[in-house]
Protein backbone atom coordinates (compact mmCIF):
# COMPACT_ATOMS: atom_id res chain seq x y z
CA UNK A 1 0.00 0.00 0.00
CA UNK A 2 1.43 3.48 -1.08
CA UNK A 3 2.85 5.68 2.10
CA UNK A 4 1.37 8.95 2.14
CA UNK A 5 3.60 11.04 1.25
CA UNK A 6 5.59 13.16 4.71
CA UNK A 7 7.56 16.09 3.96
CA UNK A 8 9.66 15.99 7.25
CA UNK A 9 13.02 14.10 6.38
CA UNK A 10 13.73 12.19 10.00
CA UNK A 11 16.93 13.50 11.08
CA UNK A 12 20.43 11.98 9.53
CA UNK A 13 21.06 10.68 13.03
CA UNK A 14 18.73 7.82 12.35
CA UNK A 15 20.68 4.78 12.03
CA UNK A 16 21.17 2.66 9.08
CA UNK A 17 19.67 -0.38 10.25
CA UNK A 18 16.31 1.88 11.05
CA UNK A 19 16.41 3.85 7.52
CA UNK A 20 16.86 0.33 5.60
CA UNK A 21 14.19 -1.26 7.52
CA UNK A 22 11.94 1.45 6.93
CA UNK A 23 13.01 1.73 3.50
CA UNK A 24 12.21 -2.14 2.61
CA UNK A 25 8.76 -1.48 4.12
CA UNK A 26 8.47 1.29 1.73
CA UNK A 27 8.49 4.19 4.08
CA UNK A 28 8.42 7.10 1.71
CA UNK A 29 10.49 9.31 4.38
CA UNK A 30 12.96 7.05 4.50
CA UNK A 31 13.92 6.65 1.22
CA UNK A 32 14.38 10.75 0.85
CA UNK A 33 16.31 10.47 4.14
CA UNK A 34 18.73 8.33 2.64
CA UNK A 35 18.36 9.56 -0.64
CA UNK A 36 19.53 13.36 0.52
CA UNK A 37 21.76 12.17 3.01
CA UNK A 38 24.13 10.87 0.09
CA UNK A 39 22.78 12.56 -3.17
CA UNK A 40 26.04 14.93 -2.89
CA UNK A 41 28.77 12.28 -2.37
CA UNK A 42 27.33 10.16 -4.87
CA UNK A 43 27.05 12.41 -7.62
CA UNK A 44 30.46 13.50 -7.02
CA UNK A 45 32.03 10.12 -7.38
CA UNK A 46 30.14 9.89 -10.32
CA UNK A 47 31.26 12.78 -11.68
CA UNK A 48 35.05 12.28 -10.79
CA UNK A 49 34.82 9.57 -13.35
CA UNK A 50 32.74 10.74 -15.86
CA UNK A 51 33.70 14.37 -16.09
CA UNK A 52 29.92 15.09 -16.97
CA UNK A 53 27.03 16.43 -14.90
CA UNK A 54 24.28 14.79 -16.93
CA UNK A 55 25.92 10.93 -17.21
CA UNK A 56 26.51 11.52 -13.33
CA UNK A 57 23.49 12.19 -12.85
CA UNK A 58 21.98 9.39 -14.60
CA UNK A 59 24.38 7.19 -12.63
CA UNK A 60 22.88 8.17 -9.69
CA UNK A 61 19.50 7.70 -10.49
CA UNK A 62 20.27 3.88 -11.52
CA UNK A 63 22.29 3.89 -8.22
CA UNK A 64 19.46 4.70 -5.77
CA UNK A 65 16.86 2.29 -7.76
CA UNK A 66 19.53 -0.95 -8.47
CA UNK A 67 19.86 -0.57 -4.82
CA UNK A 68 16.25 -0.15 -3.35
CA UNK A 69 15.27 -2.96 -6.00
CA UNK A 70 18.11 -5.13 -4.36
CA UNK A 71 18.26 -3.70 -0.17
CA UNK A 72 17.45 -6.86 1.33
CA UNK A 73 20.86 -7.44 0.00
CA UNK A 74 22.47 -4.54 2.94
CA UNK A 75 23.87 -6.53 5.42
CA UNK A 76 25.69 -3.84 7.36
CA UNK A 77 29.15 -4.87 6.79
CA UNK A 78 29.67 -1.34 5.91
CA UNK A 79 27.88 1.65 6.32
CA UNK A 80 24.79 2.39 4.57
CA UNK A 81 27.30 5.58 2.58
CA UNK A 82 29.38 3.08 1.61
CA UNK A 83 27.61 0.42 0.39
CA UNK A 84 25.78 2.73 -1.93
CA UNK A 85 29.72 4.84 -2.76
CA UNK A 86 30.65 0.96 -4.32
CA UNK A 87 27.37 0.73 -6.33
CA UNK A 88 27.88 3.87 -7.81
CA UNK A 89 31.47 3.40 -8.52
CA UNK A 90 30.85 0.04 -10.29
CA UNK A 91 28.20 1.72 -12.14
CA UNK A 92 30.07 4.87 -13.02
CA UNK A 93 33.25 2.92 -13.99
CA UNK A 94 30.73 0.18 -16.33
CA UNK A 95 29.45 2.83 -18.44
CA UNK A 96 32.93 4.74 -18.86
CA UNK A 97 34.80 1.51 -19.47
CA UNK A 98 31.92 0.98 -22.17
CA UNK A 99 32.92 4.09 -24.06
CA UNK A 100 36.30 3.23 -23.35
CA UNK A 101 37.62 -0.59 -22.84
CA UNK A 102 40.61 0.00 -22.13
CA UNK A 103 40.24 2.15 -18.41
CA UNK A 104 41.88 0.25 -15.92
CA UNK A 105 41.78 2.40 -12.44
CA UNK A 106 44.35 0.81 -11.09
CA UNK A 107 46.79 1.74 -14.16
CA UNK A 108 48.66 4.33 -13.24
CA UNK A 109 51.89 4.54 -11.28
CA UNK A 110 51.59 5.52 -7.11
CA UNK A 111 53.79 8.02 -5.83
CA UNK A 112 56.24 7.18 -2.94
CA UNK A 113 55.28 10.25 -0.70
CA UNK A 114 52.56 10.66 1.74
CA UNK A 115 51.11 14.08 2.63
CA UNK A 116 48.84 15.73 5.03
CA UNK A 117 45.25 16.73 3.81
CA UNK A 118 44.65 20.64 3.63
CA UNK A 119 41.37 22.17 3.97
CA UNK A 120 40.55 22.10 -0.04
CA UNK A 121 38.05 23.08 -1.31
CA UNK A 122 36.01 24.30 2.06
CA UNK A 123 32.28 24.18 2.01
CA UNK A 124 30.69 27.33 1.77
CA UNK A 125 27.06 27.84 2.18
CA UNK A 126 24.85 27.91 -1.08
CA UNK A 127 25.01 31.97 -1.95
CA UNK A 128 23.30 33.33 -4.99
CA UNK A 129 24.90 36.77 -4.71
CA UNK A 130 28.46 34.74 -5.62
CA UNK A 131 30.61 37.45 -6.88
CA UNK A 132 31.96 36.51 -10.90
CA UNK A 133 35.67 35.99 -9.38
CA UNK A 134 34.62 33.39 -7.40
CA UNK A 135 32.82 31.48 -10.16
CA UNK A 136 35.67 32.02 -12.22
CA UNK A 137 37.68 30.20 -9.10
CA UNK A 138 35.32 27.74 -8.89
CA UNK A 139 35.33 26.98 -12.63
CA UNK A 140 39.08 26.96 -12.63
CA UNK A 141 39.03 24.66 -9.59
CA UNK A 142 36.65 22.13 -10.98
CA UNK A 143 38.37 22.60 -14.38
CA UNK A 144 41.90 20.98 -12.89
CA UNK A 145 39.99 18.51 -10.70
CA UNK A 146 38.57 17.10 -14.06
CA UNK A 147 42.20 17.13 -15.96
CA UNK A 148 43.49 15.30 -12.75
CA UNK A 149 44.43 11.76 -13.78
CA UNK A 150 41.30 9.10 -13.36
CA UNK A 151 43.23 6.84 -10.08
CA UNK A 152 44.48 10.36 -8.33
CA UNK A 153 40.86 12.07 -9.72
CA UNK A 154 39.06 9.82 -7.49
CA UNK A 155 40.90 9.59 -4.36
CA UNK A 156 41.37 13.30 -4.22
CA UNK A 157 37.23 13.33 -4.39
CA UNK A 158 36.84 11.09 -1.88
CA UNK A 159 39.59 12.03 0.59
CA UNK A 160 39.41 15.44 -0.02
CA UNK A 161 35.98 16.54 -1.53
CA UNK A 162 33.72 14.23 0.41
CA UNK A 163 36.16 13.89 3.22
CA UNK A 164 35.91 10.16 3.38
CA UNK A 165 38.90 9.06 6.03
CA UNK A 166 41.90 6.67 4.54
CA UNK A 167 39.88 3.51 5.49
CA UNK A 168 36.70 3.80 3.59
CA UNK A 169 38.54 5.44 0.40
CA UNK A 170 40.66 2.20 0.13
CA UNK A 171 37.80 0.10 0.85
CA UNK A 172 35.45 1.86 -1.88
CA UNK A 173 38.30 1.61 -4.15
CA UNK A 174 39.70 -1.22 -3.33
CA UNK A 175 43.16 0.26 -3.14
CA UNK A 176 45.73 0.16 0.03
CA UNK A 177 45.97 2.56 2.48
CA UNK A 178 49.21 3.48 1.14
CA UNK A 179 47.97 3.74 -2.09
CA UNK A 180 45.48 6.24 -1.45
CA UNK A 181 47.66 7.86 0.42
CA UNK A 182 50.54 7.98 -2.06
CA UNK A 183 47.80 9.02 -4.48
CA UNK A 184 46.42 11.97 -2.67
CA UNK A 185 49.66 13.33 -2.51
CA UNK A 186 50.53 13.22 -5.74
CA UNK A 187 46.80 14.35 -6.56
CA UNK A 188 47.57 17.58 -4.33
CA UNK A 189 50.83 18.59 -5.67
CA UNK A 190 49.37 18.19 -9.69
CA UNK A 191 46.79 20.71 -8.11
CA UNK A 192 48.80 23.14 -6.60
CA UNK A 193 51.13 23.70 -10.02
CA UNK A 194 48.10 24.33 -11.83
CA UNK A 195 45.69 26.22 -9.77
CA UNK A 196 47.19 27.63 -6.21
CA UNK A 197 50.02 29.10 -8.18
CA UNK A 198 47.68 30.89 -10.40
CA UNK A 199 44.78 31.81 -7.90
CA UNK A 200 45.87 31.13 -4.70
CA UNK A 201 44.22 29.55 -1.45
CA UNK A 202 41.40 27.83 -2.95
CA UNK A 203 38.17 28.51 -0.44
CA UNK A 204 35.49 27.42 -3.17
CA UNK A 205 33.15 24.30 -2.95
CA UNK A 206 33.68 22.05 -6.27
CA UNK A 207 30.89 20.62 -7.92
CA UNK A 208 27.83 21.62 -5.73
CA UNK A 209 24.56 19.82 -5.73
CA UNK A 210 21.76 21.14 -3.83
CA UNK A 211 18.79 22.57 -4.11
CA UNK A 212 16.88 22.23 -7.19
CA UNK A 213 19.32 19.59 -8.45
CA UNK A 214 19.29 17.59 -5.28
CA UNK A 215 15.16 17.69 -4.97
CA UNK A 216 15.03 16.97 -8.68
CA UNK A 217 17.15 13.48 -8.42
CA UNK A 218 15.47 12.80 -5.56
CA UNK A 219 11.91 12.83 -6.97
CA UNK A 220 12.95 10.64 -10.35
CA UNK A 221 14.08 8.26 -8.42
CA UNK A 222 11.22 8.24 -6.33
CA UNK A 223 8.54 8.28 -9.20
CA UNK A 224 10.95 5.36 -11.17
CA UNK A 225 10.83 3.26 -7.59
CA UNK A 226 6.71 4.03 -7.66
CA UNK A 227 6.02 6.29 -4.71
Amino acid sequence: MRQAHRPNVPPLGTGDTELVRRALARDETAVRAIMQANNRRLYRLARGILRNDGEAEDVVQETYVRAFTHLESFRGDSSLSTWLSRITMNEALGRLRRERPAVELNALPQGALEAEIIPFPLAAPDDPEKSMAQREIQAVVEHAIDELPEAFRLVFITRVIEGMNVEETAEILGLKQETVKSRLHRARTMLRDNVERKIGPVVMEAFPFAGKRCERLTDAVLKRLGY
